[in-house]
């Protein structure tokens, strides 16, 4: 951090990540409240030698820096008052003739982080220090097994356990999309050990294998609570919505995580626009890179959920937006993940289970993938909120007309389109030609946009939109030129 961003901060009351403290002539003793918080959730930046007035920060600085710096780094590095040993980063600067020292507390591989008892683990909510309760301590141990819990044996358990027609229906449908890997060439039992569905000494289940095929009875055994939630909402928000769902997503319909992805797929699809052709080996492909992306984002929150968490995982489709809710949190700060393509599993087999059938498309989060197929449907970015126990990934369907299109709208205007062009659309559509203008001015910014797409930016239903189009058509004003898929509408003037 430099001395200029260090004075930007200052000036920024909205961050998570960096507090100060007075710290004149002592360590003060909440700043182990916040190396406890800041290693058990993101990391973030401990200033010493600034005091918070209200809304505002003064300079006090540090009357004796190498001192309190020695004295801080010593207790960290010790692991005599913390229970892991802390090795942050130190940087001084002077600001307005003040010694400031800033130290970068990184987050732990080693959670939880707390000092002198369990009792004093604290974790980050927004830009305040709080303690951890039982349960976020518990989801902080889980933390420690990343990448390992359901690898583990569910003891006790069998081939009995798992779900025969899930098992088959997961065999064929990788002969169909995966044909050339060789688990399809496999006997049932060495297909279920190589996948790790099965141990091969003991017989048994992994938690993985069991949560992905088994029967939901042998399931609730080991998650009392096992279920993925997906409510359809008639409104852009719980607050605005005539009822709290139109549809909720049973647990009747599916016994495994198998099973429930394709009951959730069922209902997303629904929301994104798509064509369909036929494959060289002649099954139906549908594509859309809007189908894409919020599959690939219910894979993510499926396999990389924390199964062992009294939260569960949910998909709560608004009226324009769809939004993924994940119990556990990241192995590493959002921008490491997309910056470096790491490939971090939370449940690697079950990461695996969706690979060996193309329904996930990398090994990793698929993060950029996923954002790049989503901007490539609709124009807008994916939102994260990301916290230590767990995430939401937010898609809006529904863009707001006002701030986003059109603006794109008034640069986009043809030139040979004249200034009484709405004049010309009411005399030639009567009344609904206010509505039929905007359609055609939302292909001035992109011609490529489907009926689906346009009807989300303007609030009407694809038929509706559907209905405007052919008459555009009929009337000269658009002409289709290429192929359903990849092909655009040409603007034109019109011929009445």
């Amino acid at each position: 951090m430099t001395k200029q961003e260090l004075i930007n901060k200052l000036n920024d009351l909205e961050w998570e990540d960096f507090e100060v403290k007075e710290a004149k002539e002592d360590i003060p003793k909440s700043a182990w409240e916040t190396v406890s918080a800041f290693s058990n959730s993101s990391g973030g930046w401990l200033i010493f030698g600034v005091k918070q007035i209200g809304q505002t920060f003064e300079s006090y600085g540090v009357k004796k820096p190498e001192k309190i710096e020695q004295d801080f780094l010593a207790i960290l590095r010790s692991g005599q008052k913390f229970n892991v040993t802390i090795n942050p980063t130190c940087l001084k600067y002077t600001i307005d003739g003040n010694s400031i020292l800033a130290f970068y507390i990184p987050v732990s591989k080693n959670k939880p982080v707390y000092f002198n008892s369990q009792s004093n683990t604290f974790i980050r909510r927004g830009s305040a220090d709080q303690k951890a309760t039982k349960e976020e301590i518990d989801s902080l141990y889980r933390d420690q097994t990343f990448g390992t819990k359901t690898s583990e044996m569910a003891l006790g358990t069998s081939l009995l356990d798992l779900r025969d027609k899930s098992i088959r229906e997961y065999r064929d449908y990788m002969s169909r999309f995966n044909s050339s890997v060789s688990y399809n060439r496999m006997e049932l039992d060495d297909f279920l050990v190589k996948m790790r569905i099965i141990d091969r000494e003991s017989k048994q289940c992994t938690f993985a294998g069991l949560l992905f095929f088994g029967n939901r009875d042998s399931i609730e055994n080991f998650f009392p609570d096992f279920r993925v939630d997906l409510f359809e909402i008639p409104g852009t928000s719980n607050q605005d919505s005539s009822s709290r769902y139109s549809f909720r997503l049973s647990e009747d319909d599916y016994e495994n995580l198998w099973e429930v992805y394709f009951e959730c797929f069922k209902r997303l699809r629904k929301e994104v626009d798509v064509d369909f052709k036929l494959s060289a080996e002649g099954f139906g492909e549908e594509l859309s890179p809007g189908l894409k992306a919020i599959r690939e984002a219910l894979v993510n929150m499926l396999m990389h959920a924390d199964y062992f968490s009294p939260a569960h995982p949910r998909v709560r489709i608004f009226t324009n937006h769809i939004e993924y809710y994940n119990p556990g949190g990241l192995p590493k700060p959002l921008e490491e993940l997309k910056g470096k393509d790491l490939s971090i599993p939370r449940n690697p087999i079950l990461a695996k289970l969706f690979r060996m059938v193309k329904l996930a498309e990398n090994a990793g989060y698929g993060l950029d993938n996923i954002e790049h197929n989503w901007k490539e449907y609709n124009g807008t970015s994916v939102h994260y909120l990301i916290d230590f126990d767990m995430t939401i990934v937010k898609f809006e369907t529904q863009i707001n007309i006002n701030e986003e299109i059109l603006e794109g709208i008034s640069e986009g205007i043809s030139e040979g389109i004249s200034e009484g062009i709405s004049e010309r659309f009411e005399q030639t559509f009567g009344r609904s030609g206010k509505e039929i203008h905007l359609t055609y001015k939302i292909l001035e910014v992109n011609p490529m946009f489907s009926a689906q797409q346009i009807a989300s930016k303007i609030g009407k239903t694809s038929r509706t939109v559907e209905n405007h189009l052919q008459k555009l058509k009929d009337a000269g004003f658009i002409e289709r030129k290429g192929p359903k898929l990849g092909g655009y509408w040409e603007l034109k003037n019109g011929n009445k």
